[in-house]
């Protein structure tokens, strides 16, 4: 039943539709709309991607001329007239003593205006080069496949890296998680009655990755307070039970599908340990994840730690690395100086942004916003990003700058001390630019702060006129 709340919200919306439609609110209307004042009316909070309407400026196959980061413009930038938009705000004090600012044409690729030196600390941007790499080396219509072995009356199951692998499938569905564990047991089951089994003992298999599962670079509190999940090529609800990360993912993964299996009738003897499926053994059952660019847009919008992690890895094994940190590392590095990316100040250690140790510089992360929209296995990754306003890790920011909001698309990134916001905006005219400001030496400083100050600058972008006519 439909409670008077969501009843009245939708009473309201229909009322808002009408007066729009038959042109008695509309200037009204679609200010509200474009500021996000309709929120809370019409999704019952924050609105996801799906209920946004992408601004004309932004469409990716809308005819207007500037109308994508690769589309026709009416002009080109004007590094002259960046620099001068953004000057003031670079300069604000929110943003303390280290400030690196870049902004690239995604016409041809080129660095328009740049400020700062050398690499920052990047956070979570970090996942905008990671989200590259995997939708270069990966196929992005792949899946991961999570399978159960057997060899005689033992069984494994053999983890193949599915970040958003579940116990069940949520009630309400959650995007990019469309694999789990109940439906591989009732698989498992029938395949095994099928066979005549009633009993077997259950294994786990994590081989698919190797190397460290907590990077050297991270804090040790991240893993020991449980922060963030060793990364495993098998785990269920990325290794949370109730609240809580478990100190064995694989392991408890095992254990949830033994009693699944206990649930329908079959006996599974002993506890589970981790092994290797021999390589006689027969496959029984299997699931499916969600799509490689599902994972890598579930990533970038929630800015997931854990995925990220994952799909470093896999594009490593797909570009015929070691599945490692390491490994991972060196397929981003790699991918990027194929696309004609800068890395000459690029240092990383993880796929996520969770190491103080990573550096990147302003103009690399630009390059990749503007490089990913003009290659296909890519160009996803500019649709991923956050509507500033609206969406994902940016829905509560550009309060108070009107012109940056549901106009700038972008990825942010936070740790203690540091700010990093990269993505792209149009200008007044429609002109696109693929940008990057960071900064990484704000302790002091109030975050809420320093995150408006940010937001003030890509605001600029947007309330500027940064183009010239082509001759």
């Amino acid at each position: 039943m439909t409670s008077g709340r969501q009843a009245g919200k939708a009473v309201v919306l229909t009322l808002v539709l009408v007066l729009v439609l038959v042109g008695a609110a509309g200037a009204g209307a679609t200010v509200l709309w474009s500021r996000g004042s309709l929120n809370e009316l019409i999704c019952d909070g924050a609105c996801g991607p799906s209920a946004i309407a992408t601004p004309d400026a932004l469409a990716r196959d809308a005819s207007p001329a500037g109308s994508s980061p690769t589309g026709a413009s009416t002009g080109r930038l004007d590094p002259a007239a960046i620099e001068a938009a953004v000057r003031d705000d670079l300069t604000a004090g929110d943003l303390g003593s280290h400030v690196g600012f870049a902004a690239v044409d995604p016409a041809d690729g080129k660095v328009v205006a740049s400020t700062g030196s050398g690499g920052y600390v990047p956070a979570s941007t970090t996942k905008l080069l990671t989200g590259v790499a995997a939708l270069t080396e990966l196929d992005p219509q792949e899946r991961f496949i999570t399978r159960v072995m057997r060899t005689d009356d033992r069984i494994v199951l053999v983890g193949g890296g599915d970040p958003y692998l579940a116990t069940r499938l949520p009630r309400q569905k959650e995007y990019a998680v469309e694999a789990d564990l109940v439906t591989l047991a009732k698989r498992t089951v029938d395949a095994l009655r099928r066979l005549g089994m009633t009993s077997v003992r259950l294994d786990y298999e994590t081989s698919l990755f190797t190397g460290p599962t907590a990077s050297p670079a991270w804090e040790a509190s991240y893993v020991g307070q449980k922060i963030v999940t060793p990364v495993s090529a098998l785990w269920a609800d990325k290794g949370v039970a109730s609240g809580t990360r478990t100190d064995n993912a694989p392991r408890a993964a095992a254990e949830a599908f033994a009693k699944l299996l206990e649930r329908r009738g079959i006996t599974v003897t002993g506890s589970p340990i981790e092994t290797k499926a021999p390589s006689t053994a027969d496959p029984l059952a299997s699931i499916r994840s969600a799509t490689v660019a599902q994972i890598v847009e579930a990533m970038i919008a929630q800015s997931d730690n854990e995925a990220a992690e994952v799909l470093l890895r896999q594009a490593a094994i797909a570009a015929g690395q070691p599945a490692t940190f390491d490994g991972g590392v060196e397929t981003v590095r790699s991918v990027l100086s194929r696309l004609d990316v800068d890395v000459s100040d690029l240092e990383l250690t993880d796929g996520s942004g969770l190491s103080r140790k990573n550096r990147i510089a302003p103009r690399t992360l630009a390059e990749v916003v503007a490089i990913a929209a003009r290659t296909a296995h890519t160009d996803s990754l500019v649709s991923d990003l956050a509507v500033g306003g609206f969406t994902g890790t940016l829905a509560r920011r550009f309060g108070k700058v009107d012109s940056g909001r549901g106009v700038v698309r972008g990825k942010s990134g936070t740790l203690t001390g540091v700010h990093s916001l990269a993505g792209y905006v149009t200008d007044q005219s429609g002109t696109p630019i693929a940008f990057a400001v960071m900064t990484d030496r704000t302790k002091s400083i109030n975050p809420f702060l320093t995150e408006a100050a940010l937001d003030r600058v890509a605001a600029a972008l947007a309330d500027c006129s940064c183009s010239r006519p082509v001759p």
